[in-house]
C-alpha cells in the first residue's frame, strides 16, 4: 500500500474496487455498489459528529473529544453497545469534501481532537479528508478509535496523520474472539495492529499545561461478565509486551442489550467485585501507567444518539 501523501481519489476508487483493508479479507467490489463484511460500499457513511465526554479523561478534557461516529465495522462483535451503526442500520452519506469540513466545524467548536470512531473501512477517504483539512488549518490532535481488528498494512496509510491511537485489545483468548465476534485471528490481528500504532506515534505525550494526551496510545480493555480469567491474561500480555510505553484503560461499562439474549452469560452487568479484582491484578502485575472507570457507569447513557447530529 501506498503512504497517505500519494493518495488520490483515483486510488480510493482501486482500494474499494477489490476491499482487502480489513482482516476479513472479503475482496468486495464496494465501488460497484457491493457491501463488504463491514456493511459498507465506497461511500463514507457517518451517523454522529460532536462533542464526547465519555472518553479518558486525558482524551475528552473539559472541553471533549470531537467524535465522527462511521457506520459499519468489520468486527461486528455480539454484544457491541453501538449495534445500530455497527450493523450499518442509521447514518448518511457524505463526501470527502463534507467529512473534512466536519473535522474543521469540531475544532471551531473547541474540541480537544478530533475523535474517528471505527473507521477502519474508510482509511483512504480518511486520508484525503484529513490531508485537505490540515491543509485548511486542522492543529488538533487526530484519534483513532478502533477495535484494533485492523491490517497492519491499512493503518501504515495513516502514518503522520494520526497523533493518539486508541485501540481495543478486547481477546486474549481465540475461543472467545470466535464466539463473539467471529474471529479466531482476533489476538494476532490485534496484537500486531498495536505493535504499529506505538511505532508510528511512540511514548505517550502529554499537554503540561492541560493534561491532555497530544500523542500516543492508550489501549482500551472492556470487562466481559464471568470472563476475568481471559481479562488477566490480555492485561497480562500488554503490561509484558509494552510496559510504560502505552496506557491501560480498564472499563467496567459492558452494558447488555437485548440482541445479546441469545448468550444468557453475557446478559447482565459485570459486578463490582469482577472488576475490582481485575483491578486488583492490574496493580499486582505492576500496571502503572493506567485509567480504571469509577461509580455507576455502565447505564446506557454511554450509548449516543446515533441521528446524524453534524454531520
Amino acid at each position: 500500500m501506498e503512504n497517505h501523501m500519494n493518495m488520490s481519489p483515483e486510488d480510493i476508487i482501486s482500494y474499494m474496487t477489490d476491499c482487502t483493508l480489513c482482516p476479513r479479507q472479503c475482496h468486495a467490489n464496494r465501488a460497484a455498489g457491493q457491501t463488504g463484511f463491514c456493511n459498507q460500499t465506497a461511500e463514507i457513511n457517518a451517523a454522529r459528529a460532536a462533542l464526547h465526554f465519555w472518553e479518558e479523561p486525558c482524551i475528552s478534557g473539559s472541553q471533549g473529544s470531537g467524535a465522527v461516529f462511521f457506520s459499519g465495522c468489520s468486527l461486528q462483535c455480539v454484544f457491541c453497545q453501538n449495534h445500530n451503526i455497527a450493523t450499518g442500520k442509521t447514518g448518511k452519506i457524505i463526501s470527502i469534501e463534507r467529512l473534512s469540513e466536519i473535522f474543521m466545524e469540531l475544532q471551531a467548536k473547541g474540541a480537544a481532537n478530533i475523535n474517528l470512531v471505527t473507521a477502519g473501512h474508510f482509511i483512504p477517504h480518511i486520508c484525503l479528508a484529513l490531508d485537505r483539512a490540515k491543509a485548511n488549518g486542522l492543529s488538533v490532535p487526530v484519534v483513532y478509535n478502533t477495535s484494533s481488528y485492523e491490517e497492519t498494512s491499512s493503518l501504515r496509510l495513516l502514518e503522520g496523520l494520526i497523533d493518539i491511537y486508541l485501540p481495543d485489545m478486547k481477546y486474549f483468548s481465540t475461543e472467545l474472539s470466535a464466539k463473539y465476534s467471529h474471529a479466531p485471528n482476533y489476538f494476532s490481528k490485534a496484537s500486531a495492529a498495536i505493535s504499529e500504532m506505538l511505532r508510528q506515534v511512540g511514548k505517550p505525550i502529554f499537554d503540561t499545561a492541560t493534561g491532555l494526551l497530544k500523542k500516543g496510545v492508550i489501549v482500551r480493555h472492556l470487562v466481559l461478565p464471568g470472563q476475568a480469567k481471559d481479562s488477566k491474561k490480555v492485561l497480562r500480555y500488554l503490561h509484558e509486551s509494552y510496559r510504560n510505553d502505552i496506557y491501560v484503560s480498564i472499563m467496567n461499562q459492558y452494558t447488555p442489550i437485548k440482541h445479546v439474549a441469545a448468550y444468557p452469560e453475557l446478559n447482565r452487568r459485570i459486578t463490582d467485585e469482577e472488576y475490582n479484582r481485575i483491578l486488583d491484578f492490574a496493580d499486582k502485575i505492576g500496571i502503572e501507567q493506567g485509567f480504571q472507570q469509577e461509580g455507576e457507569t455502565a447505564t446506557e447513557s454511554f450509548i449516543p444518539e446515533f441521528d446524524n447530529e453534524g454531520i
